[in-house]
């Protein structure tokens, strides 16, 4: 008999370690044994990714309900955490196959690490130079709104494509994949990356960051383009003609991006 439980899934009797307690386990993890317990290390990573994320929420949330200056920073980290957390709930979802640490997107990339410290010193020396401009509200608030429509956008693609999506640009076209054009995708051929971009700049307007509000457009418009440019390359090997007349419709939805280039 086995009972699975995070972070050790433990065997009811020694003679059920090894090979037998392995095999009883789902696939999806890397099990290694430890004194007569399976140690479940994928478990325990996702066990600190969530209560990291978590935690930050948690002070994000104190900071925006104290009396202090920070107000604003609590906004962010309440939506940088949120955004981590609830893009792996929502894969958790949608397509639980494709489910992994990975999915909290946190090692997204070096670059995406560099741009949030880059934004973290930005707003922390100019608040100790430059209060004053830390305290513009309406501006913070504009980017408020940002957040939340483009976090809103973003999930409601994910949601829509169901098993379709897929952090990871395919190369190979499942059995289960089909091309999704209702809902949000009937507004914009790429959702989800419409999302990502105006929450990633609206973080930067709430932070009132005008140099990281730069670079997070310019590196964030590049990124996109040519994420969509590959994406769109499998797009039309996969769906042909469907996809080519679906997408002399429905626009990419990100400013001055019009995807692949096809030859009539």
């Amino acid at each position: 008999m086995l009972t699975k439980k995070k972070p050790y899934l433990k065997c009811s009797f020694p003679v059920f370690t090894g090979l037998r307690c392995y095999a009883k386990l789902h696939r999806h993890y890397r099990i290694t044994r430890k004194k007569g317990q399976c140690v479940d290390p994928e478990g325990i990573s996702l066990n600190r990714a969530a209560c990291f994320l978590g935690f930050a929420f948690g002070c994000g949330l104190i900071l925006s309900f104290a009396d202090t200056t920070w107000t604003h920073f609590g906004w962010y980290m309440c939506s940088l955490s949120f955004f981590h957390y609830s893009e792996y709930l929502v894969t958790a979802i949608i397509n639980p196959r494709s489910l992994s640490l990975d999915s909290f997107l946190l090692n997204h990339s070096v670059e995406y690490t560099v741009a949030a410290i880059s934004s973290w010193i930005e707003f922390t020396v100019e608040k100790l130079l430059i209060p004053e401009m830390k305290q513009m509200n309406w501006l913070c608030l504009v980017g408020l709104v940002m957040v939340l429509c483009g976090e809103s956008l973003r999930k409601a693609a994910m949601l829509t494509a169901g098993s379709n999506f897929n952090h990871i640009v395919q190369n190979e076209k499942a059995q289960s994949h089909v091309l999704v054009t209702t809902g949000v995708y009937a507004l914009f051929r790429h959702p989800s990356y419409v999302g990502w971009f105006y929450w990633s700049i609206g973080t930067q307007i709430m932070l009132c960051n005008p140099i990281c509000l730069l670079g997070y457009t310019i590196a964030s418009w590049r990124f996109f383009r040519e994420r969509i440019e590959e994406e769109e390359i499998s797009l039309i090997h996969f769906f042909g003609e469907d996809y080519i007349e679906y997408k002399k419709v429905v626009f990419t939805g990100l400013p001055f991006i019009s995807g692949i280039r096809v030859n009539s």
